[in-house]
């Protein structure tokens, strides 16, 4: 007997679930604001840019962009890639080597780490690599992390800079760049793009984006329908994958092929529906295709 998840697919027309909640990058929608976050993100690169700065609300995409530009670099870049920024991080390199594939002794100092550190960033640089390290969820890093990271973007040979810095994370990091007492941080900021939430025909577009990839049709869901999904997440695409995905199993189970307003209207209306704080789902009882 197949199973639920193989009923939703076929009555749909699908290859695979189009709103999963885990980052894919094969799902990557290009808005323009993901394009522009992209463009900085390689100009950084480019220009050697000691630091720089992605930020974006809760579920804007911003992993799934960080982990697509990760894998798009080339061996003459050695990347260390920090999934997931811990609050109150302290003794950095004890957790930046290893990303770099350096080991760390439990006992060292961190004279000896630092050294050691150095050690490796001119050697990659001898052989004609840079050092990239990207840091995911980097929000929760406190000041005194920050400050390490940028004395760690001073090291160099000659007018040559051996590492550069990639921080991704909510508008919190923002902000605590922008604090008085951040100056020298943010002058070392040579990059940076803010990506916010979708409007609504962008909405339109990314349904219509991760409907294809799936295998599905892209006008599965009637305008009104995205209208009413943009307007009750706020245009965040984690939430607009949630809602969308109820919806289509709300469809699915009143054997409907294709989404509309009421689908989505019913949805909100049973509360299954969750926004938590970035967004407010309204009660709407209203009519519309």
């Amino acid at each position: 007997m197949a199973s639920t998840q193989d009923i939703y697919l076929e009555h749909f027309g699908l290859t695979q679930r189009p709103f999963s909640l885990v980052p894919d990058p094969e799902f990557l929608f290009w808005s323009r604001a993901h394009r522009g976050a992209f463009a900085m993100l390689e100009y950084g690169l480019v220009t050697r840019a000691p630091i720089t700065l992605i930020t974006g609300e809760i579920g804007v995409g911003k992993t799934t962009l960080l982990q697509h530009f990760v894998a798009g670099l080339g061996d003459e870049i050695s990347v260390g890639l920090i999934a997931n920024a811990r609050r109150g991080t302290s003794d950095l390199l004890r957790w930046v080597m290893p990303t770099l594939s350096q080991p760390v002794a439990p006992d060292e100092s961190e004279v000896s780490l630092l050294n050691r550190f150095q050690d490796y960033l001119i050697e990659e640089y001898a052989q004609g690599r840079r050092v990239l390290l990207a840091i995911d969820e980097a929000q929760n890093l406190g000041l005194e992390a920050l400050e390490e990271l940028r004395m760690l973007t001073n090291i160099n040979a000659g007018k040559d800079e051996l590492l550069q810095l990639v921080l991704v994370g909510q508008p919190e990091l923002r902000d605590t760049v922008r604090r008085p007492d951040m100056t020298q941080f943010a002058q070392r900021v040579a990059a940076n793009y803010h990506i916010p939430a979708m409007d609504g025909p962008t909405v339109l577009g990314y349904i219509a984006h991760r409907l294809t990839v799936a295998g599905g049709e892209p006008a599965l869901f009637s305008r009104q329908a995205a209208d009413l999904v943009q307007e009750a997440t706020g245009g965040v695409p984690r939430l607009v994958n949630q809602l969308c995905d109820l919806a289509m199993t709300y469809a699915f189970s009143a054997g409907q092929r294709r989404v509309r307003r009421a689908t989505v209207v019913q949805v909100i209306d049973d509360g299954v529906f969750f926004a938590g704080g970035g967004a407010v789902a309204p009660r709407l009882a209203g009519k519309g295709q």
